[in-house]
């Protein structure tokens, strides 16, 4: 059974599968990834085979969730997959290192079990992918969440980076336009002078900074100014 097969070579299948990830190009898994991950889910599949053997189909969805996936439905499969999808995310890696992971188990029980020659059941077989196809979905799922989490906070910041720099290059061309429009008319200056230049180019700076129509645009149709 494959239940028996997981408990007796599961330090041989754990260190296979760190082999595995450790000379993966760029994979820098961290200790507490190499310690929990592969072990826990290794564990899970175990206890939804036993919970199949001993024909607790409910205790088999619980922790390893259902065929085909459920949004709604909340494994220890699931949840344990999406934590280890948003730490590869917060390691920089992309959702193909995530799918790699559970690829490279996958591989480690096929191969030790062809090695020994240890035939497992069809139904063994479907439990094993039904529990790596949910793996997989629930670390990816919640990778790309995070991504996107991130994303639009990064996008939030930029956006207020932007409208700060906005504000700062406003304020200082109504100031200078302020003052330039007190000396026009304290000094009782033509609007033709050097000072009233001072006015114009500062009206001209905010007209592009909030995107309005220009002097120019304002002169060849009037309907602008409406």
């Amino acid at each position: 059974m494959m239940s028996s097969f997981l408990a007796t070579h599961r330090e041989e299948l754990v260190r296979r599968c760190k082999a595995k990830v450790v000379v993966r190009p760029a994979r820098r898994a961290t200790d507490a990834q190499l310690r929990n991950g592969i072990p826990m889910f290794l564990d899970q599949l175990q206890r939804t085979l036993e919970a199949e053997e001993a024909h607790q189909p409910l205790e088999s969805l619980r922790i390893s969730g259902p065929p085909g996936g459920d949004a709604l439905f909340i494994s220890e499969m699931g949840v344990t997959a999406s934590a280890h999808g948003k730490q590869l995310l917060a390691l920089g890696f992309s959702v193909d290192e995530v799918v790699h992971d559970y690829g490279d188990l996958c591989q480690a029980i096929t191969d030790l079990a062809f090695k020994l020659d240890s035939p497992f059941t069809v139904h063994e077989f479907r439990t094993l992918n039904r529990c790596l196809d949910n793996g997989i979905a629930s670390a990816v799922t919640a990778f790309s969440a995070q991504r996107d989490l991130a994303g639009a906070a990064q996008r939030q910041v930029e956006a207020g980076e932007q409208a700060d720099a906005l504000r700062q290059s406003l304020r200082s061309s109504l100031a200078t336009a302020t003052y330039a429009a007190a000396a026009l008319e304290l000094g009782n200056l033509p609007i033709s002078g050097s000072t009233g230049s001072i006015l114009k180019r500062s009206l001209a700076a905010m007209t592009r900074q909030v995107g309005g129509p220009t002097l120019q645009e304002l002169q060849d149709d009037p309907g602008n100014a409406s």
